[in-house]
C-alpha cells in the first residue's frame, strides 16, 4: 500500500506545482488519511516538492489512543513534543526554514484564526488556497477502495435484513436505531458511517431523520436508513417497508412511484452522464406526479472516506460521471403528517462494457410488509 499512498501523493504535487505553490499543507482528517493511510489526530501532511520532502506531523498522542487508519510506513513523520503547539503551524515553519516562498492550504478546512496563525509563523511564505484538489482525486476510487465499499454494503445489507426477522410492532425508533448499529459492529464494521435512522408513521420518508420514542405501529410506513464504515470506507442503504398485512392504496401508489424514480436515476448512471442529468431522471418523475414540493434537495452524491463527498446529484451541479466512482441514489417523498418513502442504494459507475452500474446494496427494494 506504500506505493499507492507515494502515488497519490505525485498526484497531488503535480497538481500543486502546475498552480505555483513549492509545497502543500494537508489538514483536513480526511485527505491526511487518503494520502499518509492514517490520520492521527491533530497531524497534518506536508506534501514537499520532492517526494523524500513529505513529511506527517503529529501532535504527541496520549497512550492508547486509537489510530484512523494505518499510516504508510515509508512516509517520514515527526512528533511535536508534549504542548508543542499547532501541527499545521509547525508544518508552516518548517517549509519556510527549507526555503519554499509558497505554500498551498486547505482555506475550507482551516479556522480564520488558524489561517492567521500559519501566516504569522511563517511571514514571507505565500499562502495560496489548495481549494478542494484532494477531495477531487478522492472522487475516482481504485478497486482496492471499492473492495472495502462492498465489504461496508455487505455488513450494512446484513444488518438490516436481521432487524427485518425481529418483532417490530411496540418498539421505539431509538431502539431499533440502536440494534442496528450494533448488529453492524457485530458483523464486522469499524462502527456505523453515519448516525443511523429509523422513522415511523408520519415521520417516514424524512431525510435525516433522528430516531426518536415513537413507537412502532399497525399500518406505519418503517424507513431505515444506516451505513457501515469498513477501514474507513462507508456505504449507505435507505429502504421503507410496511408494517402489518398489507399495505394500504396510498402507499402502494407512493411506494411505487418513488420505486420508480430510484430506477431511473441507477439506470442513468454511465460514464458521462451530467450529475445534473443523473438528478433529473430521477425528479422528473416525482414531479410529473406533483411532489416537486415534496421529494429530498438532492438525488444522490459520492461516498467514501466519508459519507457524503462529491459528486453532488443534483439539480444545480455541474460535471459528469466517471467510471469507478460510487455514488449513492435516494430519491424520496414526504408527505407531512402521513409519512413518506425513501429507497437509498449505494452503487459503481462502471462502463456499459463491464455490466453498467455494480450494486452494492443488495437488500431487496420490493415493498415488503412486516
Amino acid at each position: 500500500m506504500s506505493q499507492v499512498y507515494a502515488d497519490r501523493r505525485v498526484r497531488l504535487r503535480d497538481r500543486v506545482a502546475a498552480a505555483g505553490s513549492a509545497a502543500a499543507l494537508v489538514s483536513r482528517p480526511a485527505n491526511v488519511r487518503y494520502l499518509a493511510g492514517g490520520a492521527p489526530p491533530g497531524a497534518v501532511l506536508l506534501v514537499g516538492p520532492e517526494p523524500g520532502a513529505d513529511l506527517l506531523i503529529r501532535p504527541l498522542a496520549a497512550e492508547g489512543e486509537p489510530l484512523d487508519g494505518r499510516l504508510d510506513e515509508a512516509l517520514r513523520q515527526q512528533q511535536l513534543p508534549l504542548g508543542g503547539g499547532d501541527a499545521a503551524v509547525a508544518a508552516a515553519e518548517l517549509a519556510r526554514r527549507c526555503g519554499a516562498d509558497g505554500l498551498a492550504v486547505e482555506e475550507h478546512d482551516l479556522t480564520v484564526a488558524r489561517h492567521r496563525s500559519l501566516a504569522a509563523a511563517a511571514p514571507g511564505l505565500r499562502l495560496a488556497d489548495l481549494a478542494c484538489a484532494v477531495e477531487q482525486l478522492r472522487v475516482v476510487k481504485d478497486e482496492d477502495e471499492i473492495g472495502c465499499l462492498r465489504i461496508a454494503a455487505e455488513i450494512a445489507d446484513q444488518a438490516l435484513g436481521e432487524l427485518l426477522e425481529s418483532i417490530l410492532v411496540g418498539r421505539t425508533e431509538r431502539h431499533l436505531a440502536l440494534e442496528l448499529e450494533r448488529r453492524l459492529v457485530d458483523h464486522g464494521a469499524d462502527g456505523a458511517a453515519f448516525p443511523t435512522s429509523v422513522a415511523t408513521g408520519p415521520h417516514s420518508g424524512r431525510r435525516g431523520h433522528r430516531p426518536t420514542d415513537r413507537r412502532v405501529e399497525e399500518g406505519d410506513f418503517l424507513s431505515v436508513c444506516l451505513g457501515a464504515d469498513y477501514h474507513g470506507y462507508r456505504c449507505e442503504i435507505g429502504r421503507t417497508f410496511v408494517i402489518g398485512t398489507a399495505p394500504a392504496d396510498w402507499q402502494i401508489e407512493l411506494y411505487e412511484l418513488v420505486f420508480a424514480a430510484q430506477r431511473a436515476g441507477r439506470e442513468s448512471l454511465v460514464p458521462g452522464a451530467g450529475y445534473r442529468d443523473v438528478d433529473r431522471a430521477a425528479r422528473q418523475i416525482l414531479d410529473a406526479a406533483g411532489h416537486a414540493e415534496t421529494a429530498v434537495p438532492l438525488t444522490g452524491h459520492g461516498v467514501g472516506l466519508e459519507i457524503h463527498e462529491d459528486p453532488q446529484l443534483s439539480p444545480s451541479a455541474m460535471g459528469k460521471l466517471d467510471a469507478c466512482v460510487p455514488v449513492t441514489v435516494e430519491p424520496g417523498v414526504h408527505l407531512p403528517g402521513r409519512g413518506g418513502v425513501r429507497i437509498d442504494d449505494t452503487l459503481v459507475v462502471r462502463q456499459e462494457a463491464d455490466g453498467g452500474p455494480e450494486l452494492l446494496t443488495i437488500t431487496t427494494k420490493e415493498l415488503l410488509a412486516l
